[in-house]
């Protein structure tokens, strides 16, 4: 009875052991991991998806991640923390904006480089920025405008024009085209 309950601690060890080497590699290969590069910070009014550990890119490419967000309790903004790699230096003037990655996809942080000549320096806050777009909302405004469209056309049919009457001209009986509603008067007839 001791051997088997020995087996079976031995066996529990190496699966626990096993176990731990997947998660620390996977951890290290998720690119979720602490990361390396300078720290700079910037303000949002809606950061929609955007979380701890999702990408900051520039021009389609990873170049850090974000490291916080929070909220500012004076003015209500969302601030992010991010790093950037110590090889990508930024002007101050350069942007931020929240970007998603699809439809369905999360979002990430896009960084636009600006022209000034002074860069930015660790610690420092982008000025210029553009929150998430909200697609919920977009949607909802759509649907909104399209039937007020389309009840601003029905409601507009009954108004337009009725046939015209036909009128007695000198050379005989004409056929009027005018609004039964104070329109141009018919065509060939006499006018009231």
């Amino acid at each position: 009875m001791p051997r088997r309950n020995l087996a079976e601690v031995l066996v529990g060890t190496v699966v626990l052991l096993v176990a731990a080497g997947f998660l620390a590699y996977a951890i290290s290969h998720s690119g979720r991991g602490p990361s390396s590069g300078y720290l700079l910070y910037a303000k949002f009014d809606h950061i929609g998806g955007l979380t701890v550990g999702s990408d900051v890119r520039m021009a389609g490419v990873k170049v850090g991640s974000v490291d916080t967000t929070k909220l500012d309790p004076k003015t209500y903004q969302a601030i992010v923390g991010f790093t950037v790699a110590n090889d990508v230096k930024l002007p101050k003037d350069s942007s931020a904006t929240i970007a998603s990655e699809s439809l369905l996809g999360g979002n990430y942080l896009s960084l636009s480089p600006g022209g000034d000549a002074a860069m930015l320096q660790p610690g420092q806050t982008m000025t210029i920025t553009q929150g998430a777009v909200n697609i919920e909302e977009l949607l909802g405004k759509f649907i909104f405008s399209a039937s007020n469209l389309a009840t601003s056309v029905q409601g507009g049919a009954g108004h337009g024009g009725g046939a015209g009457q036909a009128g007695a001209g000198p050379s005989g009986a004409g056929q009027g085209s005018g609004t039964s509603d104070g329109g141009l008067p018919p065509l060939g007839g006499k006018s009231p």
